[in-house]
């Protein structure tokens, strides 16, 4: 079979990490540090920090800010990121997956 251009060659399960390979822990880890790096540019763009400002927040050396914008992040830590994120006023919170409509409870 022959893809075309406009067909997509795979469709992801829900987490990309798994589908390429990574380990179910590694993709786990790699799949958070993605949705802080997504918060921390978020917060970056809202900002509207230039690299200098963000090296001053964060408390870090230009290299770091640089990696972090360019989102070269597989050096850092998950703390380390979630260290950033206090830094710029950034929370984090954990949710309970929803329950489908069908299951959840009448109030």
């Amino acid at each position: 079979m022959r893809v075309t251009e406009n067909e997509p060659s795979h469709i992801t399960q829900g987490n990309v990490f798994r589908d390429i390979g990574f380990s179910p822990e590694k993709a786990l880890a790699l799949k958070f540090k993605a949705k802080i790096l997504i918060a921390i540019l978020d917060e970056v763009k809202r900002k509207k920090y230039r690299q200098a400002q963000l090296v001053k927040v964060l408390d870090e050396h230009q290299p770091v800010g640089s990696n972090l914008l360019h989102g070269k992040i597989t050096q850092m830590s998950i703390e380390k990121l979630l260290i950033y994120a206090d830094r710029l006023g950034l929370s984090l919170d954990v949710q309970k997956p929803r329950q489908p409509a069908r299951q959840r409870r009448a109030a």
